[in-house]
């Protein structure tokens, strides 16, 4: 169940999800041990660059000019706003900014030029940049790949099923579409979706067989629980019980074993255990800061004191815009188990054994030698 697959059914996804909690934990966080590092978790920081007055109609979204949910509205930040946020982000331990429009698409013009300086602008501070502008066209997704853009995220949200009972405005087709216009760019995929929203498990299978069936898979999955906000069609959801969570992380772990799964919004309703449970399970992200765009977060410094009790440590960020280089045999992790060596945390390196084994032993060699 480990190897890359983009051939899985729905069914097979649901009987993942429905395993008994404990070996389904077991199984997840197994995969999670041979394609990443079980102790680094990536801090990312979301960033809202303009807020509200979105004309879509998604139905958990408080940003949507047609629902009222009083948010503080605001125009498009300036490029200095943004830095000093991001500097903020680094020295809290963040090594990714996600950049957030509530736009319906990319128009080009002044607003989107800004946003590729903005881009530009936190590379030079040797971070990952990732943005969620709505839709855009292949040539605005090379226009961002060229200022340096590390992953554009644009989630499906549920399954192509249920898709309808939550957004009429914009089709699962269009999500799709831009998905393939970043591929064909040099910028990494993030695309995941939210639980709580009414949806089946069926739905939730929906929706990982979706992503599964893409090629590449994409990098990155969020997995949200709702958040739900007063104003919005969905304030009246109850609040995502955390052994679902727990068992929609396992099952993208086991069903996109290379993807990195990130622990995303719903986090303040969640207990330690519960997150803990969760890294277990194979989230090797999370968003750090008191606020997700517009929704309550945990506090950064809670999350250190989470970090330091599971003995994890913040992931370094990859080279500026670029996708991870292998590690030389030399430099490979040696991972528990079955010893699966690690590229970059996310991205696994096919095993070397001969190859690592030989370069160890000149690597000790050296080091008696030098002894000596």
């Amino acid at each position: 169940m480990s190897e890359i697959r983009n051939d899985w059914t729905k069914q097979e996804i649901i009987d993942i999800y429905n395993k008994p909690l404990l070996d389904l934990v077991y199984e997840a966080a197994t995969v999670h041990r041979k394609y990443h590092n079980p102790r680094e978790v990536q801090i990312s920081t979301l960033l809202s660059i303009k807020t509200g007055g979105c004309p879509e109609d998604c139905a958990y979204c408080p940003q949507a000019a047609r629902y009222h949910t009083d948010i503080e509205t605001n125009d498009l930040m300036t490029v200095n706003q943004v830095k000093a946020q991001a500097l903020r982000a680094k020295e809290s331990g963040s090594s990714r900014v996600c950049m957030g429009a509530a736009w319906r698409n990319v128009e080009d013009g002044p607003e989107f030029d800004q946003v590729l300086d903005m881009v530009r602008t936190i590379n030079k501070l040797d971070m990952e940049v990732c943005c969620t502008l709505g839709m855009l066209s292949e040539n605005q997704a090379q226009r961002l790949a060229e200022a340096g853009l590390y992953a554009y995220n644009h989630n499906l949200d549920s399954s192509e099923d249920y898709y309808e009972e939550i957004i009429s405005s914009r089709g699962f087709g269009d999500r799709l579409k831009t998905l393939e216009n970043v591929r064909k760019t040099n910028v990494t995929v993030c695309s995941g979706g939210i639980i709580g929203m009414g949806e089946s498990i069926e739905d939730r299978a929906g929706m990982l067989l979706a992503l599964a069936s893409l090629s590449p898979q994409p990098e990155s999955v969020p997995i949200n629980a709702l958040v739900a906000v007063e104003g919005t069609p969905l304030e009246d959801q109850e609040t995502t019980p955390i052994w679902d969570m727990i068992r929609m992380v396992a099952t993208t772990r086991i069903v996109l074993p290379s993807t990195t799964v990130r622990l995303s919004a719903g986090r303040t309703e969640m207990s330690k255990e519960g997150q803990a449970f969760c890294f277990m399970a194979g989230a090797g992200s999370i968003f750090a800061g008191d606020k997700l765009l517009t929704t309550p977060n945990p506090d950064v410094n809670e999350d250190m004191e989470l970090f330091n009790l599971l003995g994890l440590n913040p992931m370094k960020p990859y080279a500026k815009g670029a996708q991870p280089t292998p590690l030389a045999p030399e430099e490979m992790t040696e991972a528990e188990g079955d010893k699966t060596r690690w590229s970059r945390p996310g991205h696994r390196i096919e095993k070397n054994v001969e190859a690592t084994k030989k370069a160890n032993k000149k690597r000790k060699e050296a080091i008696k030698d030098q002894a000596s």
